[in-house]
């Protein structure tokens, strides 16, 4: 007797160490193991096998199945079939014990599987021919969620004595201990169920919202997907490192989760960015390129030329001046010659790839305001209007100080909203690396100004994939995509000057990072270096 007791009192306290340590379980797979493991435990089973009701609620779907005798560890096995909870005829299909019990939500203990009686083990003797097994006693116990829905059914065979192991029929203790793990058990997955769900649901959210940003630029929509991507990459590699200042650096899985969703919504603040300034290729875009109007305005002038060219001539024709009329044609053409070559090097102005010297923003200066030109209201004004000769004179990129500072404003947006939703624990961290990207190791980033030391790690690895995307990016419309060995270059006099970690930016070198990344997103041409 004071053996029996010993087994029980040993069998509840494995019976509260399983429930301890389910609830900690994140992962459903590794937490369906758990579960049948831990039956077959308490209840000395040499099997057991565990059902999910489908999401549908047609069907037991069978998830996985153990058996000592046979040498089957516990893991998912083919031809084990879904369990109809109806027959053809739309009838409760409860021939089967499994079903039944879910059915019913109640357990169904079975002595002996070959001995007559209601339920159809067909299946069960099919089993036992193929591989040599006998079943005997069968445990079938509903799991049921703290709704009292059924979600599963536990089914343990061959309950064995735990000293002679000879197999012998379920006792009452067994079915108890069974159905409190089981109640525990659906508890537990019902929980890491809805936590999935809400996370899927949460990172389906996030990727709504870079579609919508996608939606609105095509531009910074690509860059949205690549830099989580660069991210995630870069952090591997830390993880991988096994010397160096970075060595003792570790992110967990859970840490790698946290950062991948800073990386998804990095830019979440560009939704708030006008589209005319996200997407300026030009520097005299806005809706559209306003160089259309400067092309109208160079003709409009040219037809002034040829109309006065004109009006001269015909104040010669009573003189029949042959050289004054073929000097009046040299002036024209020279004039309209002059007016081509001014458009051309406007045009050329106002792609803004490379660094404007002073004398070209000079002379844009002094085409604009020393040339006239009649408008359509027929008034002489000057030809460019200042806001023109601002943005044609904007020394690099297609952007003014105005409009890099509404683009600037994205990150600021990024901030205020994550730091307005209230994230749990395990990502209360994101606002800070998504925050951080645009930061610098030397303080002179923005928005906050934040050196090396106040920045994280993480926040770090973001900000070396935010500039490596953006330098080789093929989508932009303003610039082409960076060839490796330029990109790298740049990349490497930041890591010298206070620009981003030099650290990180030795371990995404040696551990050849951006060679992974060229090979997934980059143009072959792109690519340079091997």
């Amino acid at each position: 007797m004071t053996s029996a007791h010993d087994d029980l009192f040993a069998r509840l306290d494995r019976l509260n160490e399983i429930g301890a340590a389910l609830s900690s379980e994140r992962d459903i797979s590794r937490l369906i193991e758990q579960i049948l493991v831990a039956a077959k435990t308490i209840t000395h089973a040499d099997a057991g096998t565990l059902y999910r009701v489908t999401e549908d609620g047609r069907a037991l779907h069978f998830e996985i199945v153990c058996n000592d005798t046979l040498g089957i560890a516990p893991g998912a096995a083919a031809g084990f079939p879904d369990l109809p909870l109806t027959t053809p005829e739309g009838a409760p299909n409860r021939t089967l014990v499994a079903v039944c019990a879910a059915l019913e939500g109640r357990t169904i203990n079975i002595a002996d599987a070959y001995a007559p009686g209601d339920f159809d083990f067909s299946g069960t003797h099919e089993f036992d021919a193929r591989t040599g097994y006998r079943s005997r006693s069968i445990l079938t116990v509903p799991m049921k969620n703290h709704e009292s829905e059924v979600i599963g059914v536990l089914q343990l065979i061959n309950a064995k004595h735990p000293a002679t192991g000879e197999v012998r029929a379920f006792g009452a203790a067994d079915q108890h201990l069974a159905e409190s793990l089981a109640s525990q058990a659906a508890i537990a997955l019902t929980n890491r169920q809805l936590i999935d769900q809400l996370e899927t649901l949460f990172e389906s959210f996030i990727k709504l919202i870079n579609l919508a940003i996608d939606e609105k630029s095509p531009y910074t929509g690509g860059h949205c997907q690549r830099v989580p991507e660069l991210t995630m990459m870069i952090a591997e590699a830390v993880n991988a490192t096994r010397d160096g200042p970075l060595a003792g650096f570790r992110l967990s899985p859970a840490d790698l989760h946290e950062l991948e969703i800073a990386a998804l919504l990095h830019d979440c603040g560009k939704i708030t960015t006008p589209v005319h300034v996200v997407d300026k290729a030009t520097k005299l875009q806005t809706i559209y390129d306003r160089i259309g109007l400067i092309d109208t305005r160079f003709e409009v002038l040219k037809r002034d030329v040829q109309i006065a060219t004109l009006r001269r001539l015909l104040e010669l024709r009573p003189q029949t001046d042959a050289a004054a009329e073929a000097a009046r044609w040299a002036q024209c053409r020279n004039e309209l010659d002059t007016l081509d070559a001014e458009r051309d090097f406007l045009r050329r102005c106002n792609i803004g790839v490379e660094a404007m010297s002073p004398q070209d923003q000079q002379r844009v200066r002094e085409i604009g305001t020393q040339r006239q030109w009649r408008n359509p209201e027929g008034v002489e004004t000057d030809f460019l209007s200042a806001d023109e000769i601002d943005n044609l004179t904007i020394r690099t990129g297609t952007l003014t100080a105005a409009e890099r500072a509404i683009i600037n404003h994205h990150i600021v947006a990024t901030i205020k909203m994550l730091e307005a939703l209230p994230w749990p624990k395990h990502l209360k961290n994101v606002p800070e690396y998504a925050g951080g990207h645009h930061e610098r190791m030397d303080g002179r980033g923005y928005p906050r100004g934040l050196t090396g030391e106040q920045m994280s790690i993480p926040a770090r690895m973001m900000a070396i994939a935010d500039i490596f995307e953006a330098l080789t990016a093929k989508d932009r419309p303003y610039k082409p995509g960076m060839k490796l060995s330029q990109a790298l270059g740049i990349m490497q006099k930041f890591a010298e000057n206070g620009h981003i970690d030099p650290e990180l930016f030795e371990v995404f070198m040696q551990q050849k990072v951006w060679q992974r990344y060229a090979e997934t997103f980059l143009d072959p041409a792109q690519i340079d270096l091997a």
